[in-house]
């Protein structure tokens, strides 16, 4: 799996006219998952999500995390985070997981974040979405 996180003030999903998911203060996920992802990846990656110290203390030194702030979590389903583009101007999607069993598993890492007791909003995967945030620092890390 890979994700895109994004420390944001807000953050929204649309499908068409119609917002899908919103958040306050948190992070947005763009969560790509590649072939032969698993359980164990989204295990790793929920725990280190919601426990990241990123957002500051009182100091205002990153120092908290997720939960420490009761922050939110946008998670939005992308595909193309799997693409390669290291040979010539077409992308590859050849390590993306086809979509049934990439769903499964996207859902399943929402739960565990869930689970964590992380506040969580979601797109609709495989849908043509439009995502707003408000950067905040800004702070973007890769996992």
């Amino acid at each position: 799996m890979k994700i895109v996180l994004q420390r944001v003030k807000e953050a929204s999903v649309s499908v068409g006219d119609e917002t899908v998911g919103r958040i306050g203060r948190g992070v947005c996920l763009l969560v790509g998952v590649e072939k032969g992802d698993s359980a164990t990846e989204a295990d790793y990656l929920s725990k280190k999500v919601a426990e990241l110290r990123i957002f500051p203390d009182s100091d205002d030194k990153m120092n908290l995390s997720l939960l420490d702030i009761g922050g939110g979590v946008l998670a939005v389903s992308q595909f193309t985070l799997a693409g390669c583009i290291r040979k010539g101007r077409r992308p590859s999607f050849d390590r993306a997981e086809p979509p049934r069993s990439a769903a499964v598993l996207f859902d399943y890492f929402v739960g565990r974040l869930r689970e964590q007791g992380v506040e969580v909003a979601t797109g609709v995967f495989g849908a043509m979405m439009d995502v707003r945030l408000i950067n905040d620092g800004p702070v973007t890390f890769i996992l």
